[in-house]
């Protein structure tokens, strides 16, 4: 038997049955209520863990505008945070054509309900190819750097401080020759990291042979701005360089600390991941739209139900837009 409970007036509120919609939602839009409230739990632990990461390492955190600078068909042109305001901008425009979409839905506007969704479906799509453009510069790297045999991470800059890409002054060195024994003959190695462009030799050598060189730090000044040491201390820290780096991985990171990678391929995937979620949603949807679905059941309430989705998505990458690029 369905459990009631009666107020004061005699007036009856839920008991659970899907026939009564309690606090005027339906079962369904309660439901989706449910689902966006635990995974915005789920978001906000990534985000604290990424804020307490980024507290205990904040001398060697990489600085957002030096590692977000790219721009399509500007090669060469540096443009600090640009296209990531533009892919947010993006996104939320897509939040506003899914209110115009469930607006039209309320009016039973079939052709507009459409038409709005495709914009929705668009905004989305550009989003994510932005995204995936986004993760390829920031594995593929810029300048490169050399981390040294304790784990610190050296850049190159200019006397006037300016970064200089390890193609603009490493020397290829001619391979010495090896013996071939027994002990060192192997048919097939297999290495889990691609062979970096230059080797140690390679980025000492140049830099010996350029002396207006010198090498930055990951360490942050008071100032918010990474240490340029002395020549001397610059020859002195690169004789300890171990590994080259050109670009980032789970494993090193040309920008600074590693954990920045990690938290930036973890929670930016995992957001990419709900987008391309709501982007095949909305096509169902949208396809249903055009079939006249919900124009029969006289309701677009799918349409609303979605749109929530959508719209944490969005909001969503507002906190993860705010943490990563502009704190």
């Amino acid at each position: 038997m369905e459990a009631t409970v009666t107020t004061a007036n005699n007036e009856k509120t839920w008991g659970g049955g899907h026939d009564v919609q309690p606090l005027g939602a339906s079962y369904g839009k309660m439901m989706m209520w449910f689902f966006i409230v635990s995974d915005a739990l789920t978001f906000s632990g990534f985000l604290a863990a990424y804020g307490f990461s980024r507290f205990k390492f904040i001398e060697t955190w990489p600085l957002a505008d030096e590692v977000f600078t790219h721009f399509p068909f500007m090669h060469g042109v540096s443009a600090p945070m640009y296209y990531v305001a533009l892919m947010t901008f993006i996104l939320i425009f897509s939040s506003v054509t899914m209110v115009l979409a469930v607006d039209a839905g309320h009016q039973l506007k079939k052709t507009k309900v459409a038409i709005y969704m495709f914009l929705t479906i668009i905004g989305g799509i550009i989003f994510v190819g932005s995204q995936a453009w986004e993760w390829k510069n920031f594995i593929k790297g810029e300048y490169g750097a050399v981390e040294t045999v304790g784990g610190s991470l050296l850049q190159f800059v200019d006397k006037d401080g300016k970064r200089v890409a390890l193609a603009d002054f490493a020397v290829r060195l001619p391979n010495q020759p090896e013996e071939l024994t027994r002990a060192k003959a192997k048919w097939f190695m297999e290495s889990a990291e691609t062979v970096p462009t230059y080797s140690v030799a390679d980025i000492q050598a140049g830099f010996k042979a350029h002396p207006e060189l010198l090498i930055r730090t990951e360490h942050l000044t008071a100032e918010k701005k990474k240490t340029v040491l002395s020549r001397e201390e610059s020859e002195a820290r690169l004789n300890t360089a171990k590994y080259v780096v050109e670009g980032a991985n789970l494993t090193r990171n040309e920008y600074g600390s590693k954990l920045f990678a990690d938290f930036f391929f973890f929670i930016t995937g995992f957001h990419g991941f709900h987008v391309i979620s709501g982007i095949i949603i909305n096509i169902i949807i949208f396809f249903n739209v055009l079939l006249g679905t919900y124009e029969k059941r006289r309701s677009y309430e799918m349409v609303e139900k979605v749109g929530l989705y959508w719209h944490f998505v969005d909001l969503v990458w507002v906190f993860v837009f705010t943490v990563f690029y502009l704190v």
